[in-house]
């Protein structure tokens, strides 16, 4: 009963962390006038803020000495922080100015990017459903690009961004909160010279626009960190397998948006290209769970089996008609199935968008 209470309260927080994830285009026009280099600045300096603060409370400090006694580790979060910074900046340029729905597209394809790069770069091997979908989602930027008439760029990047990301994250292997102070806070000083220099020169929106936008400015610290935290809350309570499809949530929140609320176009080459990728993700997602299931289904039909010894009784003759006779106990000997050890599945990889 714990345990499904464990689970009940995982999958609450891993709908909130999505559907704050797949709503947050409702949000970033809110603060126009700022453009979208001021937003991401602000975004950068109060969300260190709110993550500092939520550290305090937790008293989780120590790993920022081990952090900064390994260069590598260091190293490798800078380069983090700099390609999210692409991929944030990116995305709220897109949402504000009428690309919600190609913004959405990117992460769609996010997975399937990811299995690319974990084949050309980690040398991972593929089943042939998996092929498949790579096959399908490059069919399907073909037939986007025809129907924008250009490649769709914005979603390349967000995607090919947020993987290479998620790639970088794997090898650090560090919390999301930890995570997060981390990469707000090598990035902090250039987006806080950026905001006093803004200032300097007249452009800055901050303190020229009314209290309610300075508020909404700052909160953008509070939108990233808490769809953050709830996800991993999340993490921690549900299986990998659900939180990888739960993913899914947040760009078709995003796509909904684009379509119903802002009233993008939708021409019949979209929708195609839109077709391919999710018939991509789709097989990709029955394919992990048809793995998973069989797996599952080997370790309880085949556990190791032990048959128990088998020992005859001795049987001893009368002592008036011969020596007492004793048969030698006949012992069966155990025999152990071998263990069936299923292979490993990896389900659609669980994100954190922008």
């Amino acid at each position: 009963m714990k345990a499904e209470n464990e689970q009940r309260t995982g999958l609450l927080y891993g709908f909130g962390a999505y559907g704050m994830w797949g709503l947050v285009p409702l949000f970033w026009p809110l603060l126009k006038p700022s453009g979208a280099v001021e937003i991401l600045a602000h975004r950068m300096v109060w969300s260190l803020a709110v993550v500092g603060l939520a550290l305090l409370a937790l008293r989780r400090w120590g790993w920022i000495r081990e952090l900064a006694r390994q260069p590598r580790k260091l190293g490798l979060t800078t380069l983090a922080a700099l390609i999210i910074s692409v991929n944030w900046g990116l995305y709220i340029w897109a949402v504000n100015n009428g690309h919600v729905v190609e913004a959405s597209l990117g992460y769609f394809i996010n997975p399937l990017v990811s299995i690319a790069i974990g084949v050309l770069v980690l040398g991972e091997r593929l089943r042939r459903m998996q092929w498949v979908a790579v096959g399908l989602s490059f069919a399907a930027v073909l037939v986007l690009a025809v129907g924008y008439g250009r490649p769709p760029w914005i979603s390349l990047i967000l995607a090919f961004s947020f993987a290479t990301y998620g790639l970088i994250k794997k090898k650090l292997n560090m919390g999301g909160l930890e995570s997060l102070t981390a990469e707000t806070a090598v990035l902090f000083l250039p987006a806080l010279g950026y905001v006093l220099w803004l200032s300097s020169q007249g452009q800055s929106t901050f303190a020229t626009h009314g209290v309610g936008h300075s508020l909404l400015l700052a909160a953008t610290g509070l939108v990233t960190a808490i769809p953050l935290v709830f996800f991993g809350m999340a993490a921690i309570r549900v299986p990998l397998s659900t939180l990888g499809l739960l993913q899914y949530m947040a760009p078709v929140f995003q796509f909904g948006l684009g379509v119903l609320y802002f009233h993008e176009a939708m021409p019949p080459e979209r929708w195609a290209g839109f077709s391919l990728v999710w018939a991509a993700l789709a097989l990709l997602t029955w394919e992990a769970l048809r793995t998973a299931r069989r797996s599952r289904a080997r370790l309880e039909v085949a556990p190791a089996v032990v048959a128990p010894a088998v020992v005859a009784p001795a049987v001893v003759a009368p002592a008036v008609v011969a020596p007492a006779v004793v048969a030698p106990a006949v012992v069966a000997p155990a025999v152990v199935a071998p263990a069936v050890v299923a292979p490993a599945v990896v389900a659609p990889p669980a994100r954190e968008p922008a």
